[in-house]
């Protein structure tokens, strides 16, 4: 007999709660790994959080409309027929379980910090120990806060470090002249300055763009190599996000721009639109951004094209794409090396929407290669 604790996950570092908005399952219903349970709302975003184990549903412990720490027990499942007393007696032994490894997260909680990289400011956000590490870069637009779901999932077993790209988030506004290049020149400046030699990289959009460029002017830096929606495959890119993206000034405005990353609009929330017009509102962050722009997407267009590039390089190659991207076509990933997966109900942003499949990708890929 085995009993199984679901709790409010922790989404984030600023995750601190979550909000139960819909149960898929109530007490008695038979579940598998994987199965939907419930959507929790946070401040940043909406997710579904599935279950890990496979049983009953015994208890269902929050309440639809319910706001609850991260940590707090909202439901168990059963794999047999334990009793009630049983059950009774794991949820207080969770309860004070959950309390007691809370208090010790606060104590050693992580926090985003500062390298200078060859004389720029980089902000970075490491968590985990191991002998593979993994370095994680966001795309145009982004900050270190877009892998907040798959960051700590992997640091469970490898040390993780996500940065900002040079224009983003906390770090240096200076991006030379804004090309893929000068921005993983930053990237392995900082690289260098967390000793860290060589990484899984892990690429989102731009991201995945200065991944392919880090591998390439130095191919030891690359142990793996994952793109996620990748800019430089291709010509075609959203003028409308781009150039909405850029344009906007009000919250209203940019949550709209927003939604064209999502196959799920109800995933963009007014805090995530604020939160990025805060950034943009920081000195020097639009003109780094336009700089940016100018060098990469000209007219709107994708300058260069790095399929070349990537077919020279002898690493494991992983290419994970949503099939609904409206940013960057999901046709770029036709004919490229290595393993290719196409997620249904995703968008540009499918390390957001199928958080699951794809850590359970990124996983597989970084075991297999390391």
């Amino acid at each position: 007999m085995a009993l199984f604790g679901v709790t409010v996950p922790k989404w984030g570092l600023a995750m601190e709660e979550g909000q139960l908005v819909h149960w898929y399952v109530e007490a008695g219903a038979r579940v598998a790994a994987g199965d939907a349970l419930v959507d929790i709302e946070t401040p940043k975003i909406t997710n579904t959080l599935e279950a890990n184990d496979t049983g009953v549903v015994r208890r269902v412990l929050g309440k639809l409309g319910d706001t609850l720490p991260c940590g707090h027990l909202i439901a168990v499942i059963d794999d047999a027929e334990a009793s009630e007393e049983a059950i009774e007696a794991f949820v207080a032994k969770t309860a004070a379980e959950v309390e007691e490894r809370q208090q010790s997260a606060a104590a050693g909680h992580a926090e985003p910090q500062m390298v200078d990289a060859a004389g720029e400011r980089v902000r970075y956000l490491a968590m985990g120990e191991g002998d593979a590490p993994v370095l994680f870069l966001h795309g145009f637009g982004g900050d270190l806060n877009n892998w907040m779901f798959n960051q700590p999932a992997l640091s469970s077993g490898h040390r993780t470090i996500s940065v900002d790209l040079p224009g983003h988030g906390g770090s240096s506004k200076n991006v030379a002249d804004g090309s893929v290049a000068s921005l993983a020149t930053t990237v392995i400046a900082a690289m260098d300055a967390l000793d860290l030699g060589s990484a899984h990289l892990v690429g989102h959009s731009l991201g995945g763009a200065v991944a392919m460029a880090i591998a390439s002017a130095e191919p030891a830096r690359a142990l793996s190599l994952t793109l996620i929606c990748s800019a430089g495959l291709g010509h075609e890119i959203s003028r409308a996000y781009i150039e909405g993206f850029l344009q906007a000034k009000r919250r209203r405005d940019l949550q709209k721009v927003l939604e064209l990353l999502f196959a799920d609009k109800g995933l963009v929330t007014a805090e995530m639109a604020e939160d990025l017009l805060k950034f943009k509102r920081l000195d020097g962050a639009e003109d780094a951004l336009r700089r940016i722009v100018a060098a990469n997407f000209p007219d709107f267009v994708q300058h260069g094209d790095l399929r070349e590039t990537l077919a020279t390089l002898r690493v494991p190659l992983l290419t994970i794409w949503g099939k609904e991207d409206c940013i960057i076509p999901a046709a770029h990933a036709t004919g490229l090396p290595g393993r290719v997966e196409l997620l249904d109900g995703a968008g540009h942003m499918p390390h957001l929407e199928k958080v699951s499949d794809v850590n359970a990708m990124l996983s597989g890929h970084i075991e297999a290669a390391s």
